[in-house]
């Protein structure tokens, strides 16, 4: 495998709109990020995902983009874009743009001309059909955020498509003008100095529409592929494509080396396993090791050799990590340092999504009014018309939805967490007074300075950055513990994921087994015996001696 700069680098999300607000207006802005970037250098990651700034109604929170080379009054200007660029690269810190390429905004030109006349250029921009016969939707495709994905143009008399908000029409990638605008401004952001780009539902773009096959259409990768010659495979960048419906075949074809697509992609298996049959995520099943193992140990051995994992617990559409596959109570603190030896010792490039590092959690707003997110909003109220009650919505809600993850960072126990000397947009998690960045900067066992390690860590051994991945223990219940293995030199990975005190029976063939305990969240162990006495969520990596 052909080593890449972005092998060895941690990622960090930043959703502006949640991360620091810098004038009282309520809403993070990038001089907010701007006047962080020294607390993320200390962190020590390489690289920023930042969600969507570009100007935008903000139906859904900047995923409706209105002008993908202009930034939001609210987030600032482009002049301070291109000095957070010049600032963080100071730092050796690359900013990767989130780009939303399957639809844009309502309010974008080219929607607006497309609107004019069924004669204009900018119409087959769009996809557009004629009604069914009884004058309704041309077929009965659902938009993921509720109702018809389907909406009427009384001018025209047709319709338009939106696989998301009604005010999120969908590009139509069987045109290649379209092609030729979006290369051209991908082209024009690179020459700006970013690391690259995540690409929004990039599976969508390839989309068949007639025949209702909405992603992994058959032209998707030939799509991506043009992207790649086009634009980013000019230089040395990082491109993630978020991929919902990717399989491990699939990631192959995003993500191998001669396939000429991207660097690597997201996939939600992780997640999705524990969602309801058909109630999806609003109805969640309990966590359960064994599928969860079985999982991870698929994607890691199918792009053994071949691509690139990504790898995440959470991100601005999930929960909280340690609500999700720790504990937010009373072990929320060895929880979250578990899930950081895990996700950072597996193979791939991490993820860290803002907050994550001092082990934030979901919150648990009372009203459904206290939400913001659309998609919460939307099948709240969907479906409890159609009888789903409100305990059960806010059940859903408060497990999955994605609000979880966007109050506001919590940098300090004064009002509104330091975050804002405003109101902020969305209220902030009520247990910011004991969970905040100040307290964990000032506590040298917090989760922050075991994140830092983690990721110094990452730097500093090769063996977890190409390290072959090889499972142990694969039918305990509550442990998942695998070995990396690379040029003769192991370590082994061990993670408790039980709120409960284990006896782990080590296998005879490991016995005996001693080196260096590079990170734990407990006492370190640098050898192994007959058995070991595991603590609630203890995690320690272990380096072998030859």
């Amino acid at each position: 495998m052909e080593k890449k700069w972005w092998h060895n680098a941690v990622v960090y999300q930043i959703y502006p709109r949640s991360f620091m607000d810098s004038n009282g207006d309520g809403i993070g802005d990038i001089n907010g990020i701007i006047s962080k970037l020294d607390y993320l250098q200390q962190l020590g990651i390489n690289l920023i995902w930042l969600s969507p700034v570009y100007r935008s109604p903000m139906d859904d929170n900047g995923y409706d983009i209105s002008d993908y080379e202009d930034i939001a009054a609210e987030f600032g200007t482009m002049a301070q874009m291109e000095t957070l660029i010049a600032q963080a690269k100071q730092r050796d810190i690359h900013i990767l743009m989130d780009l939303v390429v399957n639809h844009t905004s309502d309010e974008h030109p080219w929607f607006i001309d497309a609107l004019k006349s069924k004669d204009n250029p900018y119409r087959d921009f769009y996809i557009w059909r004629k009604p069914a016969a009884d004058g309704g939707p041309p077929n009965d495709f659902r938009s993921y955020f509720g109702g018809s994905g389907w909406a009427f143009d009384e001018a025209s008399g047709e319709y338009y498509l939106h696989q998301f908000s009604v005010r999120q029409p969908d590009l139509n990638w069987d045109n290649p003008r379209v092609h030729d605008e979006v290369h051209a401004m991908m082209n024009r952001w690179l020459a700006k100095g970013i690391g690259g780009f995540r690409m929004d539902v990039i599976d969508l773009i390839g989309k068949e529409v007639d025949a209702q096959i909405m992603a992994n259409g058959k032209n998707l990768h030939m799509l991506i592929r043009q992207m790649n010659r086009a634009a980013f495979g000019k230089g040395d960048y990082v491109t993630v494509g978020e991929a919902w419906s990717a399989t491990p075949e699939d990631a192959l074809l995003y993500s191998g080396a001669e396939r000429e697509e991207l660097s690597m992609v997201f996939q939600f298996d992780h997640i999705k396993q524990f969602w309801d049959g058909h109630a999806g995520k609003w109805r969640s099943k309990p966590f359960e090791l064994a599928s969860f193992k079985a999982v991870i140990e698929k994607w890691q051995t199918a792009l053994a050799h071949q691509g690139w994992n990504s790898l995440f617990w959470s991100n601005h559409d999930l929960p909280r990590a340690v609500s999700k596959f720790g504990d937010e109570g009373v072990f929320r603190e060895p929880s979250a340092k578990m899930l950081a030896i895990a996700l950072h010792c597996l193979k791939g490039t991490p993820y860290i999504y803002q907050g994550e590092e001092i082990g934030m959690t979901n919150v648990r707003f009372g009203n459904i009014d206290e939400y913001r997110n659309i998609e919460s909003l939307n099948l709240y109220h969907e479906r409890l018309a159609q009888g789903v009650s409100h305990e059960e919505m806010m059940l859903g809600i408060h497990a999955n939805g994605r609000d979880n993850a966007r109050t506001p960072m919590q940098w300090d126990d004064s009002p509104n967490a330091g975050f804002t000397t405003g109101s902020p947009w969305i209220a902030v998690n009520p247990n910011y007074r004991e969970i905040n960045v100040a307290a964990a900067l000032a506590e040298p066992d917090s989760i922050l300075w075991h994140y830092q390690k983690m990721v110094a860590l990452r730097k500093q051994y090769p063996v977890l950055v190409y390290g072959d991945f090889q499972p142990v223990l694969r039918d305990h219940p509550q442990v998942f513990a695998w070995l990396r293995a690379l040029d003769g030199e192991r370590l082994l990975v061990v993670n408790n994921f039980t709120a409960e005190h284990l006896t782990l029976d080590i296998p005879p063939e490991m016995q005996n087994w001693h080196g260096e305990c590079l990170i734990s969240n407990y006492a370190p162990r640098d050898q192994l015996a007959v058995s070991l006495e595991l603590q609630p969520y203890e995690s320690f990596a272990l380096l072998i001696g030859r």
